[in-house]
């Protein structure tokens, strides 16, 4: 027996002498197993792994014709080439099966593999993750598929088990998945289309925020997203012109509808030649400065909308061309004339840039700079995918500056979106660098890039699924993931004329109740095309639908103490904002498959209404528009983990867990529940994210169990924070004693209120407790 205390090494070779296995640990925890087949396996430079192997204490003992390694959390045996993993009790974790290299004898990895592992499955394990799925499942059992990066799915070629270990497979070209059904034993299968070596990392995190803390410990932590990105941001496919997008902002701040984000979409720049130019070129822009100032006047934020394929016209198009940056396949636009669907005989010329290209990324932050001198405070990073038009399995034979297409497809959303947020950190420490966009790799979140599920359809169906598609593309390591607020294509709802959906009382429930799920995303974001989204064009104040959209969009801004505070956990501890019921309710069986409910952070269970209450699910195509009681009592079944006791938030009243209810859900609200044991701070009525500066918080307690709560405040932006420039109040509560303390702040920054209010409620006590809090422990009884 044998203890290194360094990164253990294992070396065995084949009958033929040829395959070379490695085992590395990372950590105690994380374990990295190659083949290579005779390839040098160290040439293998991760595009997501960031982590080096750590000293790790380590136990060897070899006998039997097997080799066991020990820590104290995995023990890891080798045996006839296999290996197998257990947990430092002896449980079984994982065992690896059959492994493959298939030569590629044509195009350009004709010397290259395809390279395949398979690993076992029990048959009542649940899988999760994976990516971006548009299937409706949590549970991922059952699964077959070729993983390639497109509009509406997106892989991180990442899987965790129900059983607290997860794998990621570390190859970048389209790979096969297969998932044996659930109630089978069998092997999970992996096979990528382009490898060198057989490339994976075991992790055991225990649980699913263990698997989560190791990814990220592997690939990169979460950075914090500005304050006012987690308020309302209005969107619509698209604003033709300045002042259409000034109306909204200013309109909304006359209606007091609380709103921090306008985004702009698409062609801004003017005609298809000059797509994606990155400047305001089109006719309805004529002083865009004029534009982004008036919005900040307005105490909001604007985002722009860039691509990653420039028009002919375009000066990016240019550099990258003379350069060589260029991929050569057909993407969108198609057609260089305007309209739908596109010219085939005018091509556009369009080409996506070569985002693996170190100079080809610093030519699009040269030109995209001209916007962030502008002041433009986000970038709507879309078809990051990237898009492919009349697509061919030959395109994926073109060469980038990593090799073929085919051999770095996946990568491609990590390679862009790292590529402009390393660019701004360069250049900016004022402002954080804040992206969301259409796809996704793993390792993207160290940019906290949030992710949206693409083109979705506007219907229930839709709106169901992208529940279960944010919870596992969370369980991928990636915590920032939202949807287009009422599905983006509205068309079918438009069945007495164009734009006739805003008054369809069908378009009018599903928007309400998709704004009420979008409340507890990690963006909210409303946008669509089919129908215009805005707030005040779907009736008036004292009107059911105005009002409960509305009611959404405060609710948000009340809860925007606990989600800003939940990011610090995010970021500093690896926590996930939308967590599967199982992360934090595993004994419950249960959980480990309910795809309509989530945890929002660690006190909040969230319960959208996932079907029509109101109208006919069933579109009706008549024309003709039904009058609909918006104050009908509804009812709608929720489930509550067991173990622990459930408050009704809107009402206060009490339930045991471990049952199904049916609960109110008037047009107004969801069924919004938390857990005993809970403090949430709630803030005012504000207009944007940053207007009260925390002051006037509401301290509310769900008693029943102590409970206690970490309050975080930082200056909202820039990079600060990283510098130790930001504030904690613990919150603790003594269900006992029935005391709530208020402890020591910790830390400071610039701008920090010395002095606050804070309003004391207990949930079950009427008495209203108002708080002057200057920074030192206060207890209330």
């Amino acid at each position: 027996m044998k203890k290194l205390f360094f990164m253990a090494v294992i070396a065995i070779f084949s009958s033929s002498g040829l395959l070379a296995q490695k085992i590395d640990f990372y950590t105690p925890g994380i374990v990295r197993v190659t083949r290579d087949n005779g390839e040098d396996a160290s040439k293998n430079v991760s595009l997501v792994v960031t982590a080096t192997p750590e000293n790790v204490a380590v136990v060897k003992k070899s006998e039997d014709g097997k080799t066991v390694y020990t820590t104290d959390q995995l023990t890891v045996t080798v045996e006839n080439g296999k290996v197998s993993f257990a947990d430092s009790k002896g449980n079984l974790l994982m065992t690896e099966g059959e492994y493959a290299f298939t030569p590629r004898h044509t195009g350009p990895d004709r010397n290259s593999y395809k390279v395949k592992q398979t690993f076992s499955v029990e048959p009542d394990e649940a899988i999760y993750g994976i990516g971006m799925l548009q299937n409706g499942k949590l549970n991922q059992r059952g699964e077959q598929r070729r993983m390639e990066q497109a509009n509406t799915e997106d892989y991180a070629h990442f899987y965790q088990s129900v059983k607290g270990y997860g794998v990621y497979w570390d190859n970048y070209s389209p790979t096969f998945i297969s998932v044996p059904e659930n109630g089978m034993a069998g092997e999970l299968v992996l096979e990528s289309e382009v490898g060198d070596i057989i490339d994976y990392y075991f992790i055991y995190g225990g649980d699913a925020d263990g698997v989560i803390a190791g990814m990220r410990h592997l690939s990169g932590k979460v950075p914090m997203a500005p304050l006012w990105t987690y308020g309302f941001h209005q969107s619509r496919e698209r604003y033709a012109t300045q002042s259409e997008l000034l109306e909204v902002v200013d309109k909304y701040r006359d209606l007091k509808i609380p709103y921090d984000g306008i985004v702009q979409d698409w062609e801004y720049w003017g005609s298809p030649f000059l797509w994606n130019a990155m400047e305001f070129l089109a006719e309805g822009f004529p002083e865009p400065q004029k534009m982004i100032d008036h919005v900040h006047d307005q105490n909001a934020h604007i985002s722009v909308s860039v691509w990653q394929s420039f028009g002919i016209g375009t000066k990016p198009y240019r550099e990258l061309a003379r350069k060589g940056h260029l991929l050569d396949f057909e993407t969108f636009p198609p057609s260089g004339l305007p309209g739908w669907p596109p010219r085939d005989d005018y091509p556009s010329g369009s080409r996506v840039y070569d985002a693996y290209s170190a100079e080809a990324r610093d030519i699009y932050w040269k030109n995209l700079s001209r916007l962030h001198r502008m002041g433009v405070d986000c970038w709507w990073m879309d078809s990051t995918d990237p898009d492919f038009y009349n697509e061919n399995d030959r395109d994926l034979d073109v060469p980038t500056a990593l090799g073929s297409l085919r051999s770095v497809r996946n990568a491609y959303p990590l390679m862009t979106v790292e590529g402009v947020y390393n660019h701004q950190r360069d250049v900016d420490s004022t402002k954080r660098a804040f992206i969301f966009t259409r796809s996704y790799f793993a390792g993207q979140q160290r940019t906290g890039v949030n992710t949206w599920s693409g083109d979705v359809a506007s219907s229930w169906d839709a709106m169901r699924k992208q529940i279960p598609v944010c919870l596992n593309f969370t369980l991928t390591a990636n915590p920032n993931v939202h949807s287009d607020i009422s599905g983006f294509l509205a068309h079918d709802y438009n069945t007495n004329g164009w734009a006739s959906a805003k008054d369809n009382p069908q378009f009018r429930e599903l928007y309400v109740r998709w704004m009420q799920l979008g409340a507890f995303m990690t963006m909210m974001r409303s946008h669509g095309t089919g129908a215009p989204r805005e707030i005040y064009l779907y009736g008036k104040k004292g009107e059911p639908v105005y009002d409960a959209l509305v009611d959404a969009v405060k609710l948000r801004y009340r809860f925007l103490p606990y989600i800003y505070s939940h990011a610090w956990q995010v970021s500093k501890n690896d926590d996930s904002f939308m967590r599967a019921l199982f992360m934090d309710f595993k004994n419950d069986k249960k959980t480990w498959d309910i795809n309509d409910e989530f945890m929002f952070g660690r006190n909040l269970l969230v319960c959208p209404i996932g079907r029509a209450l109101f109208t006919p699910e069933e579109i009706d195509r008549s024309g003709k528009f039904a009058e609909v009681d918006w104050n009908a009592a509804k009812t709608y079944d929720v489930y509550l983990p067991e173990g622990i006791r459930w408050y009704d938030f809107w009402t206060g009243e009490l339930f045991d867990g471990g049952q199904t209810i049916a609960a109110d859900a008037p047009i107004s609200r969801c069924p919004l529940y938390v857990k005993e044991g809970s403090i949430l701070p709630l803030g005012p009525d504000v207009q944007y994210a940053n207007e009260n500066k925390y002051d006037n918080i509401d301290i509310v307690v769900y008693p029943g169990k102590d409970a206690s709560f970490l309050l975080y405040e930082d200056e909202g932006d820039n990079y600060n924070y990283e510098k130790g420039k930001y504030s904690t109040i613990p919150l603790k509560w003594n269900d006992k004693a029935k005391r709530l303390t208020i402890g020591k702040r910790s830390g400071s920054f610039d701008g920090m209120p010395l002095s606050r209010k804070f309003n004391v409620k207990i949930v079950g006590d009427d008495k209203v407790r108002e708080i002057r809090y200057n920074g030192n422990q206060i207890s209330v009884k």
